[in-house]
């Protein structure tokens, strides 16, 4: 019996709280209805808040690779995490885990995730009591001897020493979709990160390859002027016995120099490809061929790439999440907007203790305070206000368009580097081939003219044909590596390392040489997002 009345007991005193509070409520939802532009239904579907709830924007992606009928290319998932290991070199394994350790560019992007994560969390803290204060004072007051109502003693002091608070309810969400906005830019941060790392460890590669060309296309220019030295030895000898002109001579010099001239240009491109290297590494630029005389060659790149489906960019690229993500932090301002047409309600208060002197002020009878509800309702600025949700709403829709204009760049990136691949193999073959026969052609016609049966001007033709023909086979084959490496950037590999796993170990100094200072300036990241 005892147990039916306390039942019944609780159930009236929920209606009689529901009765109670049940014109508030109906307030309430008339507000969301008429003064805003969030329906009432949306309101509570949205988890009591005003605004849009965020939904993926759709972005165009092509069904399939323009060349996935070529036989090099595999539309298996791509094991792109690591993708430098691919060229089986150490040096640019060394080179690469030197650029992630100590790169100032990615380590400005590093701090910026600090930043923002600081600034989530200020977010977090609007959910809370947002003012908040403890003061004291102390004050000696003289009043006036011959006022009317003079006290019999003018001085008195005076203690004080309390704490106020001011608390805005979060009652449209208006600090919710902060938190939210928050949220989504610390995951742009984060995928930022990830987008300055992808493109660094591509820029390391590139260089790399850009050095190891030079160097070759300087080994073919020796090779190339020793062989016209000779000729031009053979011409003179001839010249010098009667046997030709002086015109072999001279043009057999013209052509010697015209190689080595080609030479410093060569030597100039490789400083810089290694200074770059250094700018990467996070030092000055110095001396570094210690560092590079594990190897002395091209990076050689596989016949076969493995690139996925066009689809899998959405996923895997960092930039593209990042325009993502940012368009999910706007999408969340508009519901900050659109909370100032809705009346604020706060809840503010103060405790304190006041006495004239500092033995009775924490007595019981110096206690004092105050507490109760506000609000404050923008009335006559709806103008300015609505005018205030479109601004965000159309920001909305501009990174909306730069998402899906980040996808399309992203697919084209892709196929571009994926044709530069390909197309570079098929060339190195036919210069490879081509620079063969120059060669045998060299033996040949040098034999000829020394038999007399063949004029300088075709040893010259043939000589300079094979300097530039070697030359053009040492510039494709750097093509083949560096296109290959457009193409692991465009499908966002590499980004990876910092989940730790894929990061190359420091390999030892060639040759005892001492190894640039490698300061531990990588900081401290948030785990992936959510969408990643």
């Amino acid at each position: 019996m005892r147990t039916h009345f306390q039942l019944s007991d609780r159930r009236n005193l929920r209606e009689g709280y529901f009765r109670k509070y049940l014109p508030f409520m109906e307030i309430m939802l008339l507000l969301v209805t008429a003064a805003g532009c969030t329906s009432g239904r949306e309101y509570f579907r949205n988890g009591f808040k005003v605004g849009p709830n965020y939904t993926k924007p759709a972005a165009p992606v092509a069904d399939d690779w323009v060349d996935s009928s070529d036989p090099n290319v595999e539309k298996i998932r791509p094991d792109d995490a690591a993708w430098w290991r691919t060229f089986n070199d150490p040096t640019l394994d060394d080179l690469i885990h030197q650029a992630y350790q100590q790169n100032l560019t990615l380590r400005v992007a590093g701090l910026r995730i600090l930043e923002a994560r600081a600034q989530r969390d200020i977010a977090a803290g609007g959910l809370f009591p947002q003012s908040q204060q403890a003061y004291g004072s102390y004050s000696r007051t003289n009043l006036s001897r011959n006022a009317p109502t003079a006290a019999p003693s003018s001085f008195f002091d005076e203690w004080k020493l309390g704490t106020n608070l001011a608390w805005e309810l979060d009652f449209w969400g208006r600090f919710r979709r902060a938190v939210e906005s928050a949220n989504a830019n610390l995951d742009a941060s984060v995928e930022n990160y990830d987008d300055v790392l992808v493109i660094l460890l591509a820029e390391v590669a590139q260089q790399y390859a850009s050095l190891r060309t030079a160097e070759q296309r300087l080994e073919y220019a020796k090779q190339n002027a020793e062989i016209q030295r000779e000729s031009l030895g053979i011409a003179d000898a001839k010249y010098q016995n009667g046997a030709t002109s002086k015109l072999d001579v001279t043009q057999g010099q013209a052509n010697l120099s015209q190689t080595l001239a080609a030479i410093p240009p060569m030597e100039t491109a490789r400083r810089q490809a290694a200074n770059q290297l250094c700018i990467l590494m996070g030092m000055p630029p110095q001396n570094i061929d210690a560092m590079l005389s594990r190897t002395k060659m091209i990076p050689t790149a596989p016949p076969h790439v493995a690139v996925g489906v066009p689809a899998e960019l959405l996923r895997r690229r960092p930039d593209v999440r990042r325009a993502e993500r940012q368009v999910a932090a706007q999408s969340a301002q508009i519901g900050i907007a659109q909370s100032e047409l809705y009346p604020h309600f706060s809840i503010t208060g103060n405790i304190y203790v006041d006495s004239k002197s500092v033995q009775n002020l924490f007595e019981s009878g110096s206690v004092a305070g105050s507490i109760g509800p506000s609000f404050q309702w923008n009335i006559l600025n709806y103008g300015r206000i609505v005018n205030g949700v479109r601004v965000q709403d159309a920001r909305f829709q501009q990174l909306v368009v730069t998402y899906q204009n980040t996808v399309l760049q992203a697919n084209a990136e892709a196929e571009n580097a994926m044709v530069a691949f390909l197309k570079a193999q098929q060339q190195v073959k036919d210069l490879a081939d081509s620079a063969e026969a120059s060669k045998q052609s060299v033996g040949l016609v040098r034999d000829q003219y020394n038999a007399g049966k063949a004029d300088f001007n075709r040893v010259l033709t043939v000589e300079q044909q094979l300097t530039v023909q070697q030359d053009q086979l040492a510039n494709a084959q750097g093509s083949v590596a560096k296109n290959l490496v457009l193409l692991y950037k465009a499908l966002g590999g590499g980004w990876q390392i910092r989940l730790g796993g894929t990061e190359p170990q420091p390999l030892p100094a060639p040759n005892g040489a001492p190894r640039p200072a490698q300061p531990d300036m990588a900081p401290t990241i948030p785990e992936p997002p959510t969408n990643t």
